[in-house]
């Protein structure tokens, strides 16, 4: 059984939805054009996480194999039209530009799979937590995408805040690069694969470093001795 020291690992580094699994690449790569979007997506995706989780993980005793999955769609899906019932009462606008991409968190990969793979295995109380950090990695991943496609397209950061904060937000706009003429390949399509297969590259790269490292300080076996046997008279 999975301690929680190394849940929180498997969901924010090694076992990254985003970097290592490789899962929910449609909407990490749809609406990461900006840091709002990314954001918005991200928070909805990691309550659905959190709650389907904990939801599978209490009705897996009573649920039959046969119809487990289509169980576990159903769970998912009411808990997205949950939240975007929310997100049309309180973040309207958000809601339009995120468009179809909030019911598809129904079928999102990540979600199905943590279900299916984890909270179906354990007790609700390491089920909710796997959720939480899976869903805080794969939401990390889409705002460090959306902040970095969002600076290099405009040259500016958390614009069109207020869209998901309200009022308040309406100044935290960050303009880093004056009179900025814009880079389009960045908030385009292409922009997106780009921008997560640097982030794929670098992980990699500290990985192998931190093994590099490990393998370093790691002390040397010490070398054994190897006997010989002897069968039979020598003369």
């Amino acid at each position: 059984m999975s301690s929680y020291r190394e849940i929180t690992l498997n969901g924010l580094w090694k076992n990254n939805p985003a970097l290592v699994q490789l899962l929910g690449l449609c909407p990490l790569l749809g609406v990461s054009n900006s840091t709002v979007n990314a954001l918005g997506l991200a928070l909805a995706s990691a309550v659905v996480l959190v709650c389907s989780n904990t939801a599978v993980s209490l009705v897996r005793g009573v649920v039959n194999t046969a119809v487990r999955l289509p169980a576990f769609v159903m769970i998912i899906a009411a808990l997205t039209t949950c939240i975007e019932l929310l997100m049309q009462a309180f973040t309207y606008e958000l809601y339009q530009i995120l468009g179809i991409f909030i019911p598809l968190i129904t079928t999102n990969c990540v979600i199905l799979g943590r279900a299916d793979g984890f909270a179906a295995k354990n007790a609700p109380a390491r089920a909710a937590y796997d959720g939480l950090m899976m869903g805080i990695g794969f939401g990390i991943v889409l705002v460090l995408i959306g902040a970095a496609r969002e600076l290099l397209g405009t040259g500016a950061l958390l614009a069109n805040m207020h869209l998901l904060f309200g009022p308040m937000a309406a100044d935290w706009q960050l303009t880093l690069v004056s009179d900025y003429k814009g880079f389009l390949l960045a908030i385009l399509p292409p922009g997106a694969f780009i921008v997560l297969g640097l982030l794929i590259a670098g992980k990699n790269r500290i990985d192998q470093v931190l093994a590099e490292r490990a393998k370093a300080a790691a002390p040397e076996a010490p070398a054994q001795s190897r006997r010989v046997r002897v069968t039979g008279v020598i003369e």
